[in-house]
């Protein structure tokens, strides 16, 4: 005898629940069946059971089949295969909702190959409609990249690409090259303004200026020796140094030009020869003539002879072999580095990009400029050094006197100058780079202070998710 258990039939309203993956099962089965069925109808048509061609039947060929079955399944969905062997992806879409003090779970939607979402089926806490904020997962705005949470895959943080960085792709930044600098919004990079001394700039206008009056000053002394050239008064200051003298110092008020004139392969191989060689030639004549007169009252203590190479022919030619030294430095340097102009980017390198310029200028480094000028610093002390042996001439060499005092006050400027150039110089060079070690210090901190923020969120959403 049959229980009721034994007897009882699968109805509508029976309590028998079938298994959710059966129709899996099924739908395999038929697939299988659909697939032998289009390979039998076309490798043995118009035949019963199996011809030569499928027997044995082939797997491969099988296995193609079966991806180009489409039929219907047993709930009524469609199965198909993808050129991947998968079938399309179906789900339903679930919110939990709490109606009248009950809580369940309510079809929202659902996908197929697509998003099919009912937002008027949303519900969300208070009653409304409307779509919370996220707390992650935002659009990013250009020139913002996105920042994965760490453990939350699809959870990020927009955090902007700063400093001289840009947008290179969703997730990363990257830092501009050294020529040019990111756009308004860093999605990408622009050149970097070249700027160079313009003439109608006040520090280019106020040394043209004080040039102008300075050679207008020398002209009018050359003037006046030329008309007065052979009085007394001109013979006994000795006239072809004087000139000679004269036309160093001209040198150096018309290198003013060279500076401020555009830098290119002219103006700075220009800049290399005039820049030393003007106080070369100045201090040279002003120790041939110290020289000079040191050796006359030496030699006027021994005998009563006078010394050799006095002449003004020998002067000349003494001053000129001490020029010729200088311009031989300019020539070896030429030889060891070809002069050029180059554009420093790292000099108005500001840590705000759009306020960063590259400067146009000439290639002489701050040590290239020492030795170029080194020769006319040793030139200055040696003529020092015999103005101090002769501050005791009479009266009648008036010369010695002032050429004297011309070199303690130069001595004096000079000393000033050097720690005051290369001081600044290093300093404009490295404060650059501090204020962007110091940017970067600061946006450092504020990354940190960020993630520790976007921590805390994810634990007290973890925490509230743990909440019955």
């Amino acid at each position: 005898m049959l229980s009721t258990a034994d007897r009882e039939r699968i109805g509508q309203d029976s309590a028998y629940e079938q298994e959710g993956k059966v129709q899996f099962v099924i739908d395999a089965v038929y697939a299988m069946g659909h697939a032998l069925h289009n390979m039998h109808k076309n490798l043995c048509p118009g035949k019963i059971g199996l011809c030569p061609k499928m027997d044995p039947v082939d797997g491969a060929e099988l296995l193609r089949y079966i991806r180009n079955v489409n039929f219907s399944g047993i709930a009524g969905t469609p199965v198909t295969f993808n050129e991947n062997g998968d079938a399309p992806g179906r789900y339903d879409i679930y919110q939990y909702q709490i109606k009248n003090a009950t809580p369940e779970y309510k079809v929202i939607g659902h996908w197929s190959d697509h998003l099919n979402l009912k937002m008027e089926r949303l519900h969300w806490p208070g009653g409304g409609n409307r779509v919370p904020t996220s707390i992650c997962s935002q659009p990013c705005k250009p020139g913002e990249r996105k920042k994965l949470v760490k453990g939350i895959p699809c959870c990020w943080h927009c955090e902007r690409c700063d400093g001289y960085q840009y947008q290179q792709d969703e997730f990363h930044c990257k830092v501009c090259r050294l020529s040019e600098r990111p756009n308004e919004n860093h999605t990408g990079c622009i050149p970097i303004p070249i700027v160079k001394l313009e003439w109608s700039s006040p520090w280019a206008m106020v040394p043209v200026f004080i040039a102008i009056v300075g050679i207008i000053a020398i002209l009018f002394v050359v003037v006046t020796f030329v008309r007065y050239n052979d009085t007394p008064i001109v013979k006994a200051s000795g006239r072809e140094l004087s000139y000679v003298l004269l036309t160093g110092i001209f040198l150096c008020y018309a290198t003013t030009f060279l500076m401020i004139a555009e830098p290119d392969l002219g103006i700075c191989s220009l800049r290399r020869i005039f820049l030393g060689l003007g106080m070369s030639i100045s201090y040279a004549a002003l120790l041939t003539k110290t020289n000079r007169i040191y050796r006359i009252f030496e030699q006027g203590k021994k005998s009563v002879s006078a010394p050799r190479f006095i002449s003004p022919a020998s002067q000349l030619a003494i001053t000129f072999s001490l020029i010729s030294l200088q311009l031989l430095g300019v020539c070896i340097w030429f030889i060891v580095d070809p002069s050029h102009s180059v554009i420093d980017y790292e000099d108005q390198r500001t840590t705000d990009p759009r306020f960063a310029r590259g400067v146009l200028k000439c290639d002489i480094s701050d040590l290239s400029l020492i030795c170029l000028l080194g020769y006319s610093m040793l030139l200055m002390v040696t003529c020092t050094v015999y103005a101090i042996k002769t501050r005791g001439v009479p009266e009648t060499f008036n010369e010695a006197k002032p050429i004297g005092f011309t070199m303690y006050t130069t001595c004096i400027v000079w000393l000033a100058f050097i720690p005051i150039f290369f001081g600044t110089s290093q300093s404009a060079e490295k404060q650059p780079f501090t204020n962007q070690l110091g940017k970067e210090r600061k946006a450092s901190g504020g990354r940190r202070k960020k993630n520790r923020e976007a921590g805390k969120d994810e634990r007290e959403e973890e925490k509230r998710k743990k909440e019955p």
